[in-house]
């Protein structure tokens, strides 16, 4: 399907479903041999509802949609998003959430949002970028490729008996 360059913009609210639907189309395939199926159900209705993203986004987050055009069509599709919160450390932007649907990974799509975030922090005056990934989560790999460095092991509680157990991640800006 021929397209153009992809766009990166703030999503507005009436997409938060869209990037629900999006994060349920894509965790399967990213999260299915990691965690159980009860807690991917577990952890998508707690941060992907459209009434948890807008908490996310008034404690300071930023949900950017990444869009592409089907030039034969000349139809815009949401494919991506990510989101972000500068200073969630001193002079540290924390990438909160970073999802392609599985149709389009291996585009560059990723690495153009990732590009877009540090961009953005530069910008605002900050020194690092930060992440959380899971530790068998084979994302890894592309983070260090972008210049990312594990600095720390991290087990988070977010209830129900389920962790979350993740690498720190940061890169320089």
């Amino acid at each position: 399907m021929p397209t153009q360059r992809p766009t990166i913009r703030l999503a507005h609210p009436a997409e938060y479903r869209t990037i629900e639907l999006i994060a349920h189309a894509t965790w399967p395939s990213a999260y299915g041999e990691i965690l159980s199926p009860e807690q991917i159900s577990y952890m998508l209705n707690m941060m992907y509802s459209p009434a948890s993203i807008v908490e996310q986004v008034a404690s300071g987050q930023e949900f950017y949609v990444l869009e592409t055009i089907d030039m034969r069509l000349h139809e815009k599709q949401i494919v991506g998003y990510v989101s972000h919160q500068f200073d969630y450390l001193p002079k540290t932007t924390k990438i909160h959430k970073l999802y392609a649907l599985p149709a389009v990974q291996g585009k560059g799509y990723g690495r153009l949002m990732v590009d877009h975030v540090a961009a953005q922090a530069r910008a605002a005056k900050q020194q690092k970028l930060r992440l959380d990934v899971n530790y068998k989560n084979r994302a890894i790999g592309f983070y260090e490729k972008l210049g990312f460095q594990k600095t720390e092991r991290c087990n988070t509680d977010i209830g129900n008996g389920y962790l979350m157990e993740d690498w720190i991640m940061e890169m320089h800006l």
